[in-house]
């Protein structure tokens, strides 16, 4: 009976470091690199302003777009703004702001002191839209063609040398 016991316990150890050892292996890293290469569907966002819904048909109409999510709250999202102000100055692309779990009168300010590069401004108070997007924290940005095919994604905020891949993206058709 005492062999049983001992060997119930020593497996039962055994076990448990085998568990450890596959979460310390594991990648913790999030990764969504699936979604370069696929088309976007089913695009349903409020607008900002309006319970007017933005669709795939509002986006194939624009040669690129790209889907910038961000809050007033969020520090990185005030550094990249200048580059997404420098975008907005592309004439073959067009920027679809997500403001992502925020205050709509602390979004507004946020736009009043910095300027508003958006094209399209829409919100996702809940968090749940951007969850189809494939995102999981702020600032995230999707390029996109007319054809709804991601094309990059960008986490983290745009920096310069995004900017630049960025332009030389949509500059090359």
């Amino acid at each position: 009976m005492q062999k049983i016991i001992k060997f119930t316990v020593v497996l039962f150890f055994i076990l448990i470091l085998l568990v450890f050892y596959n979460s310390l292996n594991r990648g913790t890293n999030y990764s969504t690199d699936y979604l370069v290469g696929n088309k976007l569907t089913s695009i349903s966002l409020k607008n900002f302003e309006n319970n007017k819904t933005l669709t795939n048909n509002d986006l194939k109409k624009n040669s690129y777009t790209l889907i910038n999510f961000w809050a007033s709250w969020c520090a990185p999202c005030r550094i990249e703004h200048v580059n997404l102000m420098k975008l907005s100055k592309e004439e073959n692309l067009k920027i679809l702001g997500v403001n992502f779990k925020d205050k709509t009168i602390n979004a507004s300010k946020f736009l009043d002191d910095l300027g508003n590069p958006y094209d399209y401004l829409t919100k996702d108070t809940d968090g749940k839209q951007s969850i189809s997007f494939g995102i999981y924290g702020i600032p995230e940005s999707i390029l996109i063609n007319d054809e709804l095919i991601v094309l990059k994604k960008f986490i983290g905020p745009i920096n310069d040398q995004d900017l630049n891949v960025i332009k030389e993206i949509i500059n090359s058709s």
